[in-house]
C-alpha cells in the first residue's frame, strides 16, 4: 500500500504538469521560440519528481522480521522477575562490621586500662608508705605466705654469708653492661632454737667479666654482716623467659623456692640496697662488689599511655566508620535499577 505522502506528491506533480502543458500550448500559439525553455523544464521537473519519488521509497523499507518478546524462550518478564532498587559498588561486607568492631574494643580496653591505672597507683602509693618507714629487724622465722603484707618493707637482718653456696641469675644489663645478680645466702643465729636460719639476698650486680668468685676477692665479705634491704615477694617467670638449669648452675630467673632448696634456705627473698656515688660504683664495679639496688619501687606504670593509645584509635576509627559509611556515591556508583538475574 502507497502511503499518502507519496500520493500527495504524485498528485502535486500531475498538476504541474498539466499547467504547464496548458501554458505550452497558449505560448505555442502567440511564441513558438519558447518551446525550448517549456521542455528543459519540463524535464527538470520530471527529475525533481523522479528523486522525490525514490527518497521516499528509501524511507519506507520494511522491518526485519523479528518474532514478538512474548514468543522467545529467553525472554523474561518484569513481573515475574520484579527489579531491585541497589547501589552499585557499595556493598562492603566483612571489612565494613570489623571497621565498626575495632572502635568499641579500643574503648573497653582503653576503659580497662583506667581501672588498671587507679590500681597500679594505690599499690605505688602502698609500696612508697612502706619505704618510708623505720627497717624492720627480720625475725628467724618468716612465713612465705605472709610476705605478701610485707612487700617492699625495709628489713635489717645480721648474718654471715655462705659463699660456697652462691648463685648468679642473668644475663642482667647494667649501664650497658653485661653481668649477673649475685645471690648468697645469708646464714643467721636462731636464739630462740639455738640453730641457724638462712634466708637468700639478692647482693648485687657484679660485671661478666668478674662472674668466677676467685676473680673478685674483695667482694667476698668474711665474718658477720649487717644487710639492709627490701623484703620482696618471689618473682613470677614470664612466658618468654627460659627454664633454669640448676644442675649447670644456670638461672635465668630467680625461682625463689628453687633456689631455697639448692640452697637449703627459707623461701625468703631479700633485695640488698645502696646508693653509691659514681666513683663509689665505678670503684666497686672494678673490683667485683655486687652494687644493690637503691631503695625505691620501681614497678612500671605505663597505663596512661595506653588510654591514650586506646582511646585515640577508638576516636579514629569512629571518624574512618562515619567517613565510610556518610561518604556520598560517585557518578558511577549511584542508585540504579538492576535486577538481580539479568546480565
Amino acid at each position: 500500500m502507497k502511503s499518502p505522502r507519496w500520493l500527495t506528491q504524485q498528485s502535486l506533480a500531475k498538476r504541474v504538469e498539466a499547467a504547464m502543458q496548458s501554458q505550452f500550448h497558449t505560448q505555442q500559439a502567440t511564441n513558438p521560440s519558447k518551446s525550448t525553455i517549456f521542455r528543459t523544464s519540463q524535464t527538470t521537473t520530471r527529475t525533481a519528481s523522479s528523486r522525490s519519488q525514490h527518497r521516499t521509497f528509501s524511507h519506507i523499507r520494511p522491518r526485519a522480521n523479528h518474532p514478538p518478546p512474548a514468543e522467545d524462550p529467553n525472554f523474561t518478564s518484569i513481573l515475574d522477575n520484579p527489579p531491585q532498587l541497589v547501589r552499585a559498588g557499595r556493598r562492603h561486607g566483612p571489612g565494613l562490621i570489623i571497621l565498626a568492631i575495632i572502635p568499641v574494643t579500643a574503648f573497653l580496653l582503653g576503659s580497662w586500662q583506667v581501672k588498671r591505672l587507679g590500681w597500679k597507683t594505690e599499690l605505688i602509693a602502698k609500696f612508697e608508705d612502706r619505704l618510708v618507714r623505720e627497717p624492720l629487724p627480720l625475725p628467724p622465722r618468716i612465713d612465705p605466705d605472709a610476705i605478701h603484707d610485707f612487700d617492699f618493707r625495709r628489713v635489717v637482718a645480721r648474718g654471715r654469708f655462705r659463699h660456697d653456696r652462691e648463685m648468679l641469675v642473668g644475663p642482667r644489663m647494667h649501664d650497658g653492661e653485661d653481668g649477673y645478680m649475685v645471690i648468697t645466702p645469708l646464714e643467721r643465729e636462731d636464739d630462740g632454737s639455738k640453730g641457724t636460719t638462712t634466708v637468700l639476698v639478692n647482693r648485687g650486680w657484679v660485671s661478666k667479666k668478674l662472674r668466677d668468685r676467685k676473680d673478685r676477692p674483695e667482694g667476698l665479705p668474711t665474718g658477720e654482716v649487717v644487710v639492709e634491704g627490701l623484703l620482696r615477694e618471689p618473682w613470677k617467670k614470664n612466658m618468654f623467659t627460659p627454664d633454669n638449669r640448676p644442675d649447670k648452675s644456670e638461672f635465668y630467673f630467680p625461682d625463689v623456692r628453687q633456689m631455697a632448696a639448692l640452697s637449703g634456705s627459707q623461701a625468703v627473698w631479700v633485695e640488698q640496697t645502696m646508693e653509691p656515688g659514681l666513683l663509689e660504683a665505678m670503684d666497686m664495679q672494678s673490683k667485683g662488689i655486687p652494687i644493690g639496688r637503691p631503695a625505691e619501687v620501681n614497678l612500671r606504670n605505663n597505663h596512661a599511655q595506653y588510654i591514650f593509645t586506646w582511646y585515640g584509635l577508638s576516636l579514629a576509627t569512629t571518624i574512618m566508620f562515619y567517613m565510610v559509611v556518610k561518604k556520598p556515591p560517585t557518578s558511577i556508583t549511584r542508585r540504579v535499577r538492576m535486577n538481580k538475574e539479568w546480565s
